[in-house]
């Protein structure tokens, strides 16, 4: 394959990129930005987001599916949220350590709008929740192993750390995995705690949760795999799920962190009916602005009410990201949100394998609702190992830069997603398929 795209101009990128790297190490302060997360030979620099658009430090446009890598349903900077938040702090401030009758109204929404949640607890980010959620769980069940799942992420703390895209060989037999560590400086021994399994295998997961369900606290799961690309739990995997912890007397955590308020008011355990007894939340809840939360049933909540599982943070509940959450929801909660927010996804997710299918490319959009993904393969990928297996990560690069060429913005690495906010038009999307059109003819004479 030769196809070089032709690239938009970015040097003021690149100068900036050099500048930061002298003072910043890596250039930038998250790993997702990184070079060797593909953004080659740089990452765009950003001067400023509207709506469904992003500009960057050269004065390009682009039509943004990375979208905050999420957190943006409403598009950027939405009056609403932002009226809301320059509100707060012009006439009433920030931080207090202290409670405001507005983080009451907020748990009431998402109490009401989660089918799961009884009580919540607010954070300022997933990686706390999910903290937290498992430490719940150790202390509701008396027992001390988690079972997580290869090709997941559930934040960067030492006990969830592990086998998110970890190399095979290391990893060891498909049915039964080893815990691989994101990287050094994870103390050794935490592993113990854990149990890694395949994602989408209903039978290895009842065997391990009759065998050694009396040490199990929890599974911890994304409902829809969204840290290994998109990957959907096939038919009736997330009931046998709910089914075996129940019997084995072990919580079903959900890590809802892209999925809540996302596929529906009430996150992915509305929409695809299936009810957890912990979740976590984030990037949907804030429309832009750091806020998280951890929910669940009454009688487990009930040890942080009394203090015996503390959760605690300086930060935790300010009044910025009160504010934005309450104004999120309440934008969330119209009638119809989610349903033009659907019909506007549908149309990027369907007509991207109609593009695809044209011109004979290799290649899956799998998705649901307003969060997909591109597999360049002609193999169902139903975990993360089918995705190292049978996904042509080098075709996706060509297709990421093409498109970025164009005018089109979406992360360049294939085990992250496309993201649609309501900010988005039927315009938007036409848009972006005729680049889509453009880029795969391109792609079919070289491939």
């Amino acid at each position: 394959m030769n196809f070089v795209p032709k690239h938009p101009r970015t040097a003021i990128s690149g100068a900036l990129f050099d500048a930061a790297a002298k003072v910043i190490p890596g250039g930038v302060n998250s790993t997702a930005r990184a070079t060797w997360s593909g953004w080659t030979p740089y990452p765009l620099f950003v001067a400023k987001g509207s709506g469904s658009q992003l500009e960057d430090v050269d004065g390009n446009v682009y039509t943004d599916y990375l979208l905050g890598l999420g957190p943006m349903i409403l598009g950027h900077r939405p009056p609403e949220v932002t009226r809301a938040v320059v509100d707060f702090i012009e006439t009433r401030g920030t931080v207090f350590a202290l409670p405001t009758a507005d983080e009451a109204t907020l748990a009431d929404k998402i109490v009401a709008a989660v089918p799961s949640v009884e009580q919540v607890r607010l954070c300022n980010t997933g990686t706390e929740a999910v903290l937290y959620a498992t430490r719940l769980a150790r202390a509701f069940t008396g027992r001390r192993k988690i079972v997580r799942f290869e090709g997941m992420y559930h934040g960067f703390s030492d006990g969830v750390y592990w086998s998110k895209h970890p190399s095979i060989p290391a990893a060891g037999p498909d049915s039964s995995p080893r815990p691989v560590a994101q990287g050094p400086g994870l103390p050794a021994g935490v592993e113990q705690n854990l149990i890694i399994l395949p994602w989408n295998d209903p039978e290895v997961l009842r065997a391990v949760l009759k065998t050694q369900g009396h040490e199990i606290a929890a599974v911890l799961t994304e409902p829809v795999m969204c840290n290994t690309g998109c990957i959907l739990p096939e038919p009736g995997y997330l009931e046998a799920m709910r089914e075996a912890t129940r019997e084995a007397g072990a919580l079903l955590i959900f890590d809802e962190v892209i999925t809540g308020f996302r596929l529906a008011l009430g996150g992915a355990q509305e929409r695809l009916r299936v009810t957890p007894d912990l979740s976590v939340f984030a990037k949907g809840l804030g429309g832009g602005f750091p806020v998280a939360a951890l929910g669940g049933r009454r009688e487990i909540m009930a040890l942080v009410s009394d203090g015996r599982v503390s959760m605690a943070g300086t930060y935790t509940a300010n009044g910025i990201a009160v504010a934005a959450a309450n104004a999120t929801l309440d934008i969330l909660a119209r009638p119809r949100f989610y349903g033009d927010l659907d019909a506007v996804s549908d149309q990027l997710r369907h007509g991207l394998q109609a593009v695809f299918d044209a011109a004979a490319l290799p290649a899956r959009v799998v998705g649901i609702g307003p969060l997909m993904q591109v597999w360049f393969t002609t193999h169902a990928i139903r975990n993360y190992r089918d995705a190292e297996r049978f996904a042509d990560q080098g075709l996706f690069d060509l297709w990421w830069r093409g498109m970025l060429a164009r005018g089109v913005l979406f992360h360049p690495g294939a085990y992250e997603n496309l993201f649609v906010s309501s900010a988005h038009t039927t315009a938007d999307i036409e848009a972006t398929l005729d680049a889509a059109r453009d880029v795969a003819a391109e792609l079919s004479r070289r491939v």
